[in-house]
């Protein structure tokens, strides 16, 4: 028996706590949801359990997942002619109407190309046949779809609680009319707000390699695609009864997210830019959404989740609810980091009352010059109140979170690491010894910056290769103390995380070479194939400085410029301005700064504010 020689059958047999296996009916639109790593990571998808309930809830959907196999299960798969097959039914992704893939992160592209060939469909979108499912993509990275737009049917673009209800309904339209897979996505492309076919376009090219145009090849579809979002979060549909994975996951507890957006407006972040504007749940819906998940999962820790967790208006409360209510049961919060200047800081006092963990602190750059370069909005005297207000409380283990390779970014920046890293140490020794409680860990962790799409830093280039190994080797050779530990995004990864999320369609046919000359889980660092992305851009003569290192000028033309995000590209502009001069921008919280949302939104005022 094939699980009998894989390192890890349990990803492989489903029938975990809460799944929901319905019966195999034609008259049934169906979907196989495919999350393109493996089980243990796609699991902690937060998204995976909204969708799994939201469409299965629905009579006439049904909704199943596939995972990435593991290497040694492929083997084994392609040994026996083995097809990619659903936890649920066991039946081949092939056979189903639909195949959603999530785009969380964008060095998981191979891994697409590798589940499709897995599954028997067809890897380019132009060669599949009308009895092929339709392929289907939407997450982050569908913000700049077009590396993906070879492979890909439709791309949803932005948030799917209502947008994926209304194309299973029209592609129940489809099978009933009988009509042609051509017929859908015209029919998606002109009615549902948020849906891209890429099919639908051509694009040129100037002589200089930068975009001249795009050209509609179908006159009803839309010259601009305006992401979707959900207006009332405390009225969306919710997840109340989560899977329980078969075998640790990298989040084995429940996650709730308390609000959508962000608004502290970090000029490197895109995640804050796309998700505007900020709209946060009640507490009353936030502590029915936990108590159903908790019961229903069996688990004894929450996770509130959001983009910066302690800006929640009324965290306090909410926690000392949460305390008041599960405490007893031996229920502990978590929060993902702790914002250095907040004043929500105090909420530790509630947490530690049932279980004591590490703490994250993101300070993102070494000095204050370059902190306000990107417009991370603290201070020095910020990091100090922190921290010694966690050793006060008895925390003894610290994570901090820094980038390599930012704007500007001089050697100086990068020795401030090291400097912030020791100073918590002598902070946490520079005490009475009565006061000092646990062994001190600081783990100092470096990710190397990338230009993304709908940032302000969209047009820069990323930091050359041998710098970035440069300050890598600087950071350790000076870290040398048994109290810090420090850790490093692999350079060359960033490098074609850059290249990819900042692609044209060219990037599509890169993508399709590195997965032939083998790359596939491209995050995993045993697995990792540089070479194989090497030598598919020589065969095709491609020169990836060119997405990844090359300065953009203001009025060029960019591949994701046909996506509206409700953030202006003239605000884009003026925060770029401002980072060149080192000036800041407050939190629109505190006053609306004109990003552009509130011109787009349903109403006379910024729902930010």
């Amino acid at each position: 028996m094939i699980l009998n020689r894989v390192e890890k059958p349990s990803r492989y047999i489903g029938n975990e706590i809460n799944t929901i296996l319905k019966d195999d009916s034609n008259e049934r639109v169906s979907m196989a949801f495919l999350f393109p790593d493996v089980y243990e990571v796609g699991m902690s998808y937060n998204g995976l359990n909204l969708f799994y309930n939201l469409i299965n809830d629905k009579e006439e959907f049904s909704f199943e997942r596939a995972f990435s196999p593991w290497v040694d299960m492929e083997e084994e798969m392609r040994k026996n002619d083995l097809p990619l097959f659903t936890l649920e039914s066991k039946r081949a992704v092939k056979e189903f109407d639909i195949v959603g893939f999530t785009l969380q992160y964008e060095m998981s592209y191979t891994n697409i190309l590798n589940m499709l060939e897995l599954s028997g469909i067809s890897i380019k979108s132009i060669d599949r046949k009308e009895e092929e499912p339709l392929v289907i993509a939407g997450g982050p990275c569908a913000f700049n779809p077009e590396p993906l737009a070879d492979f890909i049917d439709l791309f949803y673009i932005g948030e799917a609680e209502e947008g994926i209800l209304e194309i299973l309904k029209l592609y129940q339209n489809k099978k009933d009319n009988n009509l042609t897979k051509d017929d859908f996505l015209k029919m998606a492309a002109e009615n549902i707000e948020g849906v891209y076919v890429p099919k639908f376009y051509e694009i040129t090219y100037k002589k200089d390699e930068t975009i001249d145009k795009r050209i509609k090849l179908y006159d009803k579809a839309k010259d601009i695609i305006k992401k979707r979002y959900i207006e009332n979060v405390n009225d969306v549909y919710v997840s109340t009864k989560p899977i329980v994975p078969n075998t640790e996951s990298v989040h084995d507890r429940v996650v709730t997210e308390i609000f959508k957006g962000c608004t502290r407006g970090c000029r490197f972040c895109q995640a804050g830019m796309i998700y505007r504007p900020i709209r946060e749940k009640s507490t009353a819906t936030i502590l029915d959404i936990i108590d159903s998940n908790l019961k229903n999962s069996g688990y004894d820790e929450v996770s509130l989740s959001s983009l910066s967790t302690c800006d929640y208006t009324e965290l306090q409360e909410l926690v000392k609810e949460l305390l008041k209510k599960y405490e007893k049961e031996n229920v502990s919060i978590s929060l993902p980091s702790l914002r250095l200047d907040s004043d929500s800081l105090s909420v530790l006092k509630d947490i530690e009352k049932v279980r004591k963990t590490g703490l994250t602190f993101a300070p993102e750059a070494g000095s204050q010059r370059l902190r306000d370069v990107i417009n991370k909005n603290i201070t020095d005297e910020d990091i100090e109140r922190a921290v010694s207000y966690a050793f006060k409380e008895g925390y003894s283990t610290i994570k901090l979170y820094f980038m390599l390779g930012l704007p500007t970014e001089t050697m100086e920046d990068v020795q401030g690491i090291k400097e912030i890293a020791y100073y918590i140490k002598e902070k946490f020794f520079n005490r009475d010894k009565e006061d000092i409680k646990g062994n001190l860990k600081i783990t100092v962790s470096t990710s190397l910056f990338v230009p993304k799409p709908f940032t302000p830093f969209q047009w820069d280039p990323q930091d050359d290769l041998e710098n970035l190994y440069e300050k890598v080797k600087f950071l350790k050779d000076i870290i040398r103390d048994k109290k810090i530990n420090y850790n490093y995004h692999e350079p060359r990864l960033s490098y074609l995380e850059a290249v990819v999320s900042r692609g044209d369609r060219r990037v599509g046919e890169l993508i399709y070479r590195a997965f032939k000359n083998g790359a596939k889980f491209d995050s995993w660092k045993d697995q990792f194939k540089f070479d194989a992305w090497t030598s598919a851009a020589e065969e095709l003569g491609l020169n990836m400085d060119f997405y990844a290192k090359r300065k953009r000028d203001f009025d060029e033309i960019l591949p994701w410029d046909f996506i509206d995000i409700g953030v202006s590209k003239k605000f884009l502009i003026k925060e770029k301005k401002l980072s060149n001069k080192e000036i800041t921008t407050k939190d629109c919280r505190e006053g609306c700064i004109y990003c552009g949302v509130s011109e787009g939104y349903k109403g006379d005022y910024c729902p930010c504010m």
